[in-house]
């Protein structure tokens, strides 16, 4: 890449912010507004990926004393790109949410400085190339996550909101530990120098775990993920479908960058993460199963596809080359595919609950016939959580099948299976509530076109992302597999 880009790579990455505070001032009437406004950032992203192929932009800022380190290559910019198409969603719909719900509330307001550093934060978390900036992208987008949650006002959101800060003030605590360790045994904090370095001995393992530690509760795997369930409760529809979709991701991005770099070898370890992702599957898809709430089903739908992720660290430790390209590539697709989908399901359901007033899966009776489009959102970003074709969710997990059955390793075959029957488990008994006709009708409310038509596109998104999966996987097999 030439170094004639950079301005346009700091241009996408900081944009978001300017925007948002603009949006403070004079907040957004109409979803078209949001689109004209933000547009053209996933252009810039694209035509930066389009030249991803000639090899990585790179480079570092000096704040006094400090140097921190970036890098775009494939895998950032694709990234990158999801980001923005994500958040540019989602902050049209908020915009018909607020309309719909006919509220003057400040909050709204504050609602977009803070999706504004949010995009800043994961977009800083996706080009870092240091322990140092990676710490503040992951505060900054903590922090952005937690003001989100709060929005609301209410009790509730308020509880779970504080809960949410105390998991993530311990994540980062066991963070700054991993980092001080590792800082005092190599003396840098640079990550390609830190892999040249580092060797695999008890501080880097320490260091490591303490680091994975923080990360795993971060991101809400099992068993660290209580507090996930309980801040989708009570939160507004556009911030549950971002953080469902992004936040949650950003820590095992670097989870996984790390593990890399530092303990590529450590299959031990490796494999206790997969059995943890697998125990996450089985989790979330039982508890999905047996919720009532429908946001509740959503969000721990979104507890058991993390686990998903986990299966890469076994697959990838001390494989051959075939089977860690193949597990390399899919947990990026499915990453990416599960992004798209689980914002189209977080909308679609908040659609349904708006319109209905009811959250309870029992009182979505007459739904197939009043909310047909929002039903038929929900179900095709479901194509792609149960991993059915020709969607993302079907080509990544096709390929993490083949890498575990050439690995030899069947028992992530057989949680595969056992996810898909308990996605389709929890995605029916939702369908079925929703074509009950007998029950009392309810007063709907009507909904404005684009919330109808956001969720859509990304749900559609998420199936065509499949049909042209060739495109991405080109582009993660350029970079290879660090």
């Amino acid at each position: 890449m030439s170094a004639a880009m950079t301005p346009l790579l700091w241009l996408a990455l900081v944009a978001p912010l300017p925007l948002g505070l603009l949006a403070l001032w004079k907040p957004p009437y109409r979803m078209r507004d949001v689109v004209i406004a933000a547009g053209g950032l996933p252009l810039v992203t694209l035509w930066l990926l389009s030249r991803a192929g000639e090899g990585a932009l790179q480079g570092s800022l000096a704040l006094g004393g400090l140097s921190l380190h970036w890098r775009l290559d494939a895998l950032a910019a694709l990234l990158l790109l999801l980001t923005q198409l994500v958040l540019l969603a989602s902050a049209a719909y908020a915009v018909g949410h607020r309309r719909a719900a006919l509220s003057g509330d400040a909050s709204h307001a504050r609602f977009w400085p803070l999706l504004g550093g949010l995009a800043v934060a994961l977009g800083v978390i996706w080009v870092a190339a240091d322990l140092l900036l990676l710490y503040a992208g992951l505060e900054l987008m903590g922090l952005c996550a937690v003001g989100m949650m709060l929005l609301p006002g209410k009790a509730e959101a308020i509880r779970a909101g504080l809960r949410y800060l105390l998991y993530a003030l311990v994540g980062s605590l066991a963070w700054l530990l991993g980092v001080a360790l590792l800082l005092g045994a190599w003396g840098t904090l640079e990550l390609s120098a830190l892999a040249a370095v580092a060797e695999p001995d008890i501080t880097t393992r320490i260091g490591m775990a303490l680091l994975a530690g923080g990360l795993l509760l971060k991101a809400a795997i099992f068993p660290l993920h209580g507090w996930l369930a309980p801040v989708h409760a009570s939160a507004w529809t556009p911030v549950s479908a971002v953080h469902g979709a992004l936040v949650v991701k950003a820590s095992f991005f670097i989870l996984i960058i790390l593990w890399r770099l530092l303990l590529p070898e450590a299959v031990a370890a490796a494999w206790a993460l997969g059995l943890l992702g697998a125990a996450a599957v089985l989790w979330g898809g039982l508890k999905a199963w047996r919720a009532d709430s429908l946001k509740q089903v959503v969000a721990w739908s979104t507890v058991g596809q993390l686990g998903y992720l986990m299966l890469a660290f076994p697959l990838l430790a001390g494989a051959a080359a075939p089977v860690a390209a193949m597990a390399w590539q899919s947990t990026w697709l499915q990453l990416a595919g599960h992004a798209l989908a689980k914002a189209a399901m977080f909308m679609a359901a908040g659609n349904l609950m708006f319109s209905t007033g009811a959250s309870r899966l029992a009182d979505l009776a007459g739904t197939s016939r009043r909310l047909p489009l929002s039903l038929m959102t929900f179900g095709i970003a479901a194509v792609t959580l149960m991993g059915l074709p020709p969607s993302a969710g079907f080509t990544a997990k096709w390929l993490l099948l083949q890498a575990s059955l050439a690995s030899g390793q069947w028992l992530w075959a057989a949680v595969l299976v056992l996810g898909t029957l308990l996605t389709a488990a929890y995605v029916f008994r939702m369908l079925r509530c929703s074509f009950v006709e007998e029950a009392p009708r309810h007063e709907f409310q009507p909904l404005p076109r684009g919330m109808d038509l956001t969720p859509l596109l990304l749900a559609l998104a998420a199936i065509g992302l499949g049909l042209v999966a060739e495109w991405p996987l080109s582009l993660l097999r350029q970079g290879g597999v660090p």
